[in-house]
């Protein structure tokens, strides 16, 4: 199908257009015309304020194939992720059996194939993300894996730390860790704080993350290579990123969109929709992770995607799992709640260009004669996500009946359209 986009403002900082708008038609999957002129097409696009960008990426999604499909399958993950926007999905290594062998990383790049989303995987680092023997990471990486992670099991033993940083290095290989101390965070339901006393739940310190991300630069330093943070949640944690780029390391970081839409004092008690991990923090902790966003201590975006059935969320608060689903109000919850301190140009920059650069993936372009990987929406439009429009087989998201800023349209990617 071809598509014509009339009058879009176009985001992309290398691009000679960026910031300009213009027409844009797309034939057979490549961009054939921008500029000003009227183009005839299959379908034509407009909206108030139409944008478009080089397609969103993510970085951080739980899915739940093969093994746990009554959460997540892929072609639903794809599904909310192209009505979210993201053209490309990094998918955590959490399902049953987990990615540790060859077979499961091809697994995941056959089954995306046909999809209009690419999700690319990541292995493991240990053996059954138990934090334990290492994985065989140069045959997972000559076999498709982006980048290795236990994913929503924080790596605890720093001399694990050390033999995966030094193994990597032979390829040029990229570690993500969530940091989080699990024995002081064992039994936590909340950020540890004025509001958990009161509810008299157990509270998850800050220090979980901070000491965690503390050793692990300090590791780091040691070593050499390359580290990324996933789901960054503290002031403290931000700091010492800060610093630790500062001195040359070569760390990057990510933080959830979702990060800080409330706060402990603004989540509703004992609502299982606001039960995430890490936590909602602090005011000061939020307000933090906006600077770092705006200063570029925080290098990217993420979804932070993690989908569950009713059965593990409609439950006591203390027994239900931690998570929400994300990838369809990502954007949208990020240029709401963080327009007031971060300009939608970065926030953008941060959904695209930043996450394929420290995942080292091909960086697409907006100019006349390339394949198409496009973004559109609408960062004016305002919306209220209703459950029944959910492409996600999840059911757990705190932003259900609540009005947010930015829409997406849709997108253009592998010739395919597909639009909300």
């Amino acid at each position: 199908m071809n598509v014509f986009l009339r009058a879009a403002t176009i985001y992309h900082p290398s691009s000679e257009f960026h910031l300009q708008q213009h027409n844009i038609l797309i034939e057979q999957g490549k961009i054939a015309y921008i500029g000003p002129d009227e183009k005839q097409a299959d379908q034509t696009i407009e909206s108030g304020h139409l944008a478009v960008s080089v397609g969103w990426a993510d970085m951080y999604a739980v899915t739940g194939e093969p093994g746990l499909e009554h959460k997540e399958d892929l072609i639903s993950l794809a599904q909310a992720a192209a009505a979210g926007g993201f053209t490309e999905v990094l998918c955590m290594p959490n399902v049953e059996p987990v990615v540790q062998t060859k077979g499961a990383i091809n697994y995941l790049k056959n089954r995306s194939v046909s999809l209009p989303v690419t999700l690319h995987p990541t292995a493991a680092v240990t053996m059954e993300a138990e934090g334990k023997e290492l994985t065989e990471m140069i045959d997972l990486k000559q076999a498709g894996a982006v980048a290795f992670t236990d994913g929503t099991h924080p790596i605890q033993g720093a001399e694990v730390m050390v033999r995966a940083l030094q193994y990597l290095q032979l390829f040029d290989g990229l570690l993500l860790n969530r940091p989080e101390n699990t024995k002081l965070t064992a039994y936590g339901q909340m950020h540890e704080g004025i509001a958990s006393t009161r509810l008299g739940l157990k509270g998850i310190p800050a220090l979980a993350e901070e000491t965690i991300v503390a050793r692990d630069l300090q590791l780091l330093a040691y070593t050499g290579g390359k580290l990324h943070f996933s789901l960054i949640s503290t002031k403290n944690a931000v700091e010492s990123i800060r610093k630790a780029k500062a001195d040359g390391l070569q760390v990057t970081c990510d933080v959830a969109s979702y990060q800080v839409a409330f706060t402990d004092e603004t989540m509703l008690p004992f609502d299982t929709n606001y039960k995430v991990n890490p936590p909602f923090r602090g005011e000061a902790d939020a307000e933090a992770i906006k600077q770092g966003l705006a200063d570029g201590t925080i290098d990217a975006i993420v979804s932070g995607h993690q989908p569950h059935d009713t059965e593990a969320k409609k439950l006591e608060f203390d027994l239900a799992e931690f998570g929400i689903m994300n990838l369809e109000t990502a954007f949208a919850v990020a240029n709401t709640t963080m327009a007031n301190v971060v300009p939608l140009e970065t926030i953008v920059e941060k959904l695209t260009t930043a996450p394929r650069r420290i995942l080292q993936l091909p960086q697409p372009k907006i100019t006349v004669g390339e394949i198409a990987n496009l973004t559109i929406f609408d960062p004016t439009q305002t919306w209220t996500p209703e459950e029944k429009n959910f492409r996600s087989k999840g059911v757990n998201s705190p932003f259900f009946g609540q009005e947010l800023t930015g829409k997406v349209i849709g997108i253009i990617h592998k010739g395919q359209v597909v639009l909300n």
